[in-house]
């Protein structure tokens, strides 16, 4: 076992990964910009050092300082969490080159899967199906012609990065020209690179992707699906596993498609390959992700699989002790990405300091978070607050579960998509499974304000109570604790839901 391992991250993640490190025995080192001094991961970890800004691009994009910090520490191994650095090719090497274990996939996989249309000439070559379209980067002319060829609706796509960035959907050929445009320029800002290539859409598609697990002895096996095509901005905010759309057959042609791709680059570590699938169950290659997903509780809650504790122990050479056949899928799980954002204003983000924080518990209940009461979310990085995770036998009992968590979900300070999410998990198109990537565009009626929930009120109001005291002192006359309430609400943005 590693004796020290250094997480080249922040927040939910970090911690997460702190936990796994703990438990297997590992010291823990965390580095932290200027804005993260008092964040949980530095807090539990048992060493932190700064590393400079606030922008990513002053600390945690920082090759050199991340390598400092692991040398000066005497830090073993890196575990690159997601984002950041977690799928650069030249720190991957880096870290081989300063004799540190980089806890993923070898540079030369994140290098080939890194680029889409080098994947995606991997998938061919692997008979994995592929959506027609470009046979790589195009020229602004034969982008043109291609999308002439395969038809409308097309989608353009940037060669590098994700998270739907570089990414527009076009419906008519009038649109086209400047949907390129942007997509390039979009491109270019995000990852530097403006290489775009064309696919057709497939209509009311739906996001499933395939858990991968791979030791360095060969062995490689698949984790089953999650279905994630609850998205806004192409981004996922829902998350589950299983998909409530699989059947049995292609599960395990998609498993085995997944495992095709993965030992065609010699993958080792976790990592995901990602779908998109029609209503009938086809289903076309998207992309390989080469890193722990954010989504990748639901999976470790429906096979009992601690897929981060297992990223470092194959770092470490060991083999994993499972056949493919000795794992299956036990119950349901369901993830909701709980965001400091505003889904009336086109979920524009909404920085702020936490007043209070009160997460939801119980059996079944896991919430992945960084968070707490007095900890401010900052413009500098992603707006998510938390993972909120559930567990139960069927999916209707696990949607049931989480509507009831996120009723006792109390975030005061700024506003949160988390009264979108019980909305969402109240809609029947949701709970029969009727679900593509276009859900939320379809139903622009669950972004409204919505009613006030009874229960995170009455959560609210036990904390208006603990200011009783302060404000009978203050005040010298007490108020109403629905008053409190209110005041708590208007600090907060009139977000109590």
């Amino acid at each position: 076992m590693f004796n020290k391992i250094l997480i080249a991250n922040r927040g939910e993640i970090a911690v997460r990964i702190i936990r796994a490190c703990k438990e297997l025995g590992a010291t823990t080192v965390a580095v932290y910009s200027d804005a993260d001094r008092k964040s949980l991961h530095v807090t539990l970890a048992d060493e932190a050092y700064h590393i400079g800004g606030s922008a990513p691009s002053e600390s945690y994009l920082v090759i050199d300082k991340i390598i400092e910090v692991a040398k000066k520490s005497g830090a073993e191994a890196i575990h690159p969490g997601f984002g950041f650095l977690s799928e650069n090719e030249e720190f991957a090497k880096r870290c081989e080159k300063e004799k540190i274990v980089f806890i993923g996939p070898s540079a030369e996989a994140i290098r080939l899967m890194g680029d889409k249309i080098t994947a995606r000439k991997i998938a061919q070559d692997a008979k994995v199906p592929l959506v027609p379209g470009s046979d790589g980067a195009v020229t602004d002319v034969e982008a043109s012609v291609v999308a002439e060829k395969i038809g409308y609706p097309v989608m353009i796509k940037a060669s590098a990065g994700g998270g739907g960035k570089g990414m527009r959907l076009v419906r008519d050929k009038e649109d086209f020209e400047s949907s390129l445009r942007m997509a390039r320029s979009e491109a270019r800002s995000s990852f530097g690179d403006d290489s775009v290539f064309v696919e057709r859409f497939v209509e009311e598609p739906r996001h499933v992707e395939i858990q991968i697990i791979a030791d360095t002895h060969g062995n490689t096996l698949y984790l089953f699906e999650r279905e994630c095509s609850i998205q806004r901005r192409h981004q996922k905010v829902i998350e589950e596993a299983p998909s409530p759309a699989i059947s049995a057959k292609t599960r395990k042609k998609m498993g085995e498609v997944a495992v095709n791709i993965a030992k065609a680059v010699s993958y080792s570590g976790a990592g995901t390959v990602e779908f998109i699938m029609d209503q009938k169950e086809n289903f076309y290659f998207l992309e390989m992700n080469t890193r722990v997903q954010v989504e990748h509780p639901v999976t470790e809650m429906i096979t009992g699989f601690d897929i981060v504790k297992w990223m470092v122990r194959i770092a470490e050479g060991e083999k994993l002790p499972f056949k493919q056949k000795e794992l299956s899928i036990n119950g349901w799980a369901v993830e909701c990405r709980v965001y400091a954002e505003d889904p009336e204003t086109n979920f524009m983000p909404s920085p702020g300091m936490l007043h209070y924080v009160k997460a939801p518990s119980g059996p079944g209940i896991r919430d992945d978070s960084s968070i707490y009461s007095g900890c401010e979310i900052t413009s500098f990085y992603d707006p998510m607050l938390s993972k909120l995770v559930v567990w139960a036998d069927s999916r209707e009992a696990a949607i049931d579960k989480m509507a009831s968590a996120l009723r006792e979900y109390v975030v005061l300070g700024v506003k949160t998509n988390i009264g979108f999410l019980i909305r969402v998990m109240q809609n029947d198109e949701f709970r029969q499974g009727k679900l593509d990537t276009g859900f939320i565009e379809r139903h622009q009626e669950l972004l409204g304000p919505g009613e006030v929930d009874i229960e995170p009120a009455i959560i609210a109001a036990a904390l208006a109570l603990e200011d009783v005291e302060e404000t009978q002192e203050s005040d010298k006359a007490p108020q109403s604790n629905w008053k409190l309430l209110g005041r708590k609400a208007a600090v907060s943005g009139g977000n109590l839901v």
